[in-house]
Order: C-alpha cells, then structure tokens, then sequence
C-alpha cells in the first residue's frame, strides 16, 4: 500500500471540511472501547461466550426477569442479533425465555442458575482485568471517565437524530 503524501504542517492526505479525524468522537470512543475489551476477550472465549453473550448475561445477572426490547436496549443489541445469541444461550441452558400467557407478544427473559454459575466463573478473570485497567490508568481518572461517559449519553439522548436514527452494533 502507498504511503499517503504529507502536507505542509505534518498533515498528510486530502483536507475536508471537518474535524481531524484523529479528533473524531466516534473514532476515539471506538479505540478506547477495543483498547479494553481486547484484555477481555481471551477470557470470554474460554469460556465460549462473545462479547455480545456475556453483555446479555450481564444484563440478565442483574434483573429477575426482563422483556426482550428492554433488554436490547440495555445490551445495546439490534433485535435480531438479540434473537440469535439468546436462541444459542437458550440451547446451552444459560437463559429461559417465557411469553406471558396475558399478551403473547412479548417475550420475558431471565438467567438460569448455569448462567449464574457462569458468570461466578467468569467474574474473576472480569475483575482483575478491571483491577490492572485501573492501576494502569488510575482509578480516579476511571471512575471520572465513567461518570463523564454516563453524562456525555445523558445529554445527547433529547439531541434530535440527523436524518433519523441508524442503529450501530459491534
């Protein structure tokens, strides 16, 4: 691949009408979030879970039960990767799903003792990787980050979507 010519000033390529893209929101919250969960990872494989697995059993660990929307809301998952992962954990008896015999349109999902078992498993490797993470980048500065990310999705949920909303996933 051709190495892109550099521009006066130490920029290379074409000049467009915004932001660097080193200064790009969206570019910078996607490095940080790969730069954590490549850590995360080698433990979710070995124990045979995605990314996207565990952040369902997370959500699940947390609530009695809850309805499928919610929980792809909560899980930041379009419904039909939802649908997917939860009929895999389903088979693999780490969840139960359920229609409420009053409206038989919504679905209610909750975690299983395996699951618990499960995430008690997991939950050691989990915690001492947030243990190094906050040595290394300080658990003040952490727990500000997460408190300034709280509030950077407060604020732009009354924001207008430009052109509607496009849901992303990873």
């Amino acid at each position: 691949m051709a190495a892109a010519k550099k521009q006066p000033g130490g920029r290379g390529g074409k000049r467009a009408p915004m932001r660097e893209f080193s200064r790009s929101l969206p570019m910078l919250l996607l490095r940080g979030r790969e730069a954590v969960m490549r850590h995360f990872r080698p433990s979710l494989r070995a124990h045979g879970l995605s990314e996207q697995q565990w952040r369902i059993l997370r959500a699940l660990a947390s609530v009695d039960d809850i309805e499928v929307t919610d929980l792809a809301r909560t899980a930041c998952l379009l419904a039909p990767s939802l649908s997917r992962m939860l009929r895999d954990l389903e088979a693999r008896r780490l969840i139960e799903r359920r229609v409420p015999k009053a409206d038989l349109r919504r679905g209610i999902v909750s975690i299983t003792p395996k699951g618990l078992r499960l995430i008690e498993t997991v939950a050691p490797s989990s915690e001492a990787i947030y243990a190094e993470i906050a040595r290394r980048y300080g658990a003040g500065k952490l727990a500000e980050l997460q408190e300034m990310l709280r509030g950077l999705e407060a604020s732009l949920q009354a924001m207008p979507i430009a052109g509607g909303e496009a849901d992303g996933e990873d």
